[in-house]
């Protein structure tokens, strides 16, 4: 009923998020000027805060757009993955296909399939999204239904038709190897920038890849994806190209580390990891679906490890599944009620913290924390020059070096991932303490520890929520402009 409800008041103009803010107001995005980080030209950091809304052009209607799309600002979202094309022809929802029937880009209909990305890209702007453009899916690449000569003409058309809009960005790819069909991934991603200077681009590669293995030297990458995948620790399936040690399946925070290793160094983020709602290993109904708990985890060990944002997915929401449709990978769920699901609403509690604190001078230490443990046990830890900040999956006792920032004295709070609640601990001294996180109820309370320098006002002791801003807050600092 609820859905039904909220779905009304956008019709009658009540649920608008035309007012959200248009964070491109701050200027084009760029990368910062230590090659870590996203930012606007005039300095504004961008923490990339996606989802994954692969089928949107093919099976939304108009008004299932505008409410997807306001209930992701809501949520806190700024970016929305979505395919272009997911085969050619693909067809939207109106029965529009992209091409006719001698593979031509087709253009002309009165209302047709590049009319309704149009419109989706506008209803983007409207409620202050991004919206990330996969070009074609690799799987159709693959498939030999788009060559190199061919990329050529549909780059020129893409890039013509978005380059002035200003949520553009463009992926490159689509969950394949950069080696397979590489002349046609090159050619569209040139050609494309060639014609469009002003918007970032990367590429989004195959589970348990990084882009940087194929594309670390090319030029018209700005950043770099890689996609963690769906497998749980020691779900190796039979692969014989398995570029990953075994057991090593879920510690997507190694992503980073890898990617780092490849120069020149670029920003870098998990641009698919595990869905909530989708079983493990994709294909095997019996085995259990990831929860919001274990979304979270992927989300603050990725970004604690470097990342300069995070992309969230469901398995309804990606497929925008209903009644009637073909499910994949055993959807049962309609991806109206999706949007209600915790995981969905728990992403924004990640982006929150990490604007709340200074931007730019982060950077992973896992030497913050004292006798480590493995796997899920494992303490993720980041810091700025006067904070630091330690993931905490298990809710398990920790050993944390407050020595590792400034100040003789620092505000400690934990911070429930799942509700985003800030609780004080108390003011401590400069040393390695060892903290037992907040538990409230049985179960998992993963969350985060926040150790502060007590001359700072990023946080305050009264402030009991992560999504109320400090009683002195004025942390954020500008990134410096560079030119790309």
């Amino acid at each position: 009923m609820r859905q039904l409800i909220a779905i009304l008041l956008v019709l009658l103009g009540l649920g608008t998020a035309d007012g959200a803010e248009q964070p491109w107001r701050h200027g084009r995005l760029m990368v910062s000027e230590n090659h870590r980080f996203l930012m606007h030209a005039d300095g504004t950091p961008f923490f990339w805060q996606g989802e994954t809304a692969w089928l949107m052009p093919q099976r939304l209607n108009r008004d299932e757009v505008v409410y997807y799309l306001q209930t992701c600002s809501r949520a806190g979202y700024n970016m929305v993955q979505v395919q272009v094309l997911n085969d050619v022809p693909s067809f939207n929802v109106y029965g529009q296909p992209s091409h006719d029937r001698a593979g031509r880009l087709l253009t002309d209909a009165a209302y047709g399939y590049w009319d309704h990305l149009d419109y989706i890209v506008d209803q983007a702007a409207r409620s202050g999204i991004y919206v990330g453009m996969v070009c074609i899916w690799g799987g159709v690449v693959k498939a030999g239904k788009l060559t190199a000569e061919q990329a050529k003409g549909y780059g020129s058309f893409l890039a013509n038709r978005y380059k002035d809009c200003p949520n553009i960005v463009w992926i490159i790819g689509g969950d394949i190897q950069g080696d397979i069909k590489t002349e046609v991934w090159q050619t569209l991603a040139t050609t494309i920038k060639a014609i469009d200077r002003n918007h970032l681009m990367t590429y989004h590669p195959r589970g348990r890849y990084t882009s940087a293995r194929w594309w670390a030297k090319a030029d018209w990458i700005d950043f770099h994806t890689f996609q963690s995948g769906h497998r749980r620790y020691g779900q190796r399936m039979d692969n014989a190209d398995y570029p990953i040690p075994d057991n090593t399946e879920e510690d997507n925070w190694m992503y980073v580390d890898s990617t780092w290793a490849y120069r020149p160094l670029k920003p870098v983020l998990d641009d698919e990891p595990s869905y909530e709602g989708i079983p493990k290993g994709l294909h095997d109904a019996d085995e259990p679906l990831w929860t919001a708990a274990e979304v979270r985890r992927y989300a603050y060990w990725s970004v604690f490890a470097g990342s300069c944002g995070h992309t969230y997915g469901h398995n309804a929401i990606m497929q925008f599944y209903r009644e009637g449709l073909p499910p994949a990978y055993h959807c049962a769920k309609a991806w109206t009620e999706a949007l209600w699901d915790p995981g969905f609403n728990q992403m924004q509690f990640l982006s929150r913290l990490m604007l709340a604190l200074p931007y730019f001078d982060r950077v992973p230490d896992q030497s913050i924390v004292v006798d480590n443990g493995t796997q899920y046990d494992r303490l993720s830890a980041t810091r700025g020059n006067d904070y630091l900040l330690v993931y905490n999956y298990t809710c398990r006792d920790m050993k944390v070096d407050l020595r590792k920032i400034s100040g003789t004295e620092k505000h400690v709070w934990w911070m429930n991932a799942g509700t985003g609640a800030l609780t004080y601990l108390g003011r401590y001294p400069d040393k390695v303490l060892t903290f037992r996180p907040h538990r409230v109820g049985p179960g998992i309370e993963d969350g985060v520890l926040i150790a502060i320098d007590a001359t700072k006002a990023y946080l305050s002791p009264g402030q009991t929520s992560i999504m109320t801003p400090a009683a002195n807050a004025g942390a954020q600092t500008k990134g410096k402009k560079v030119k790309k």
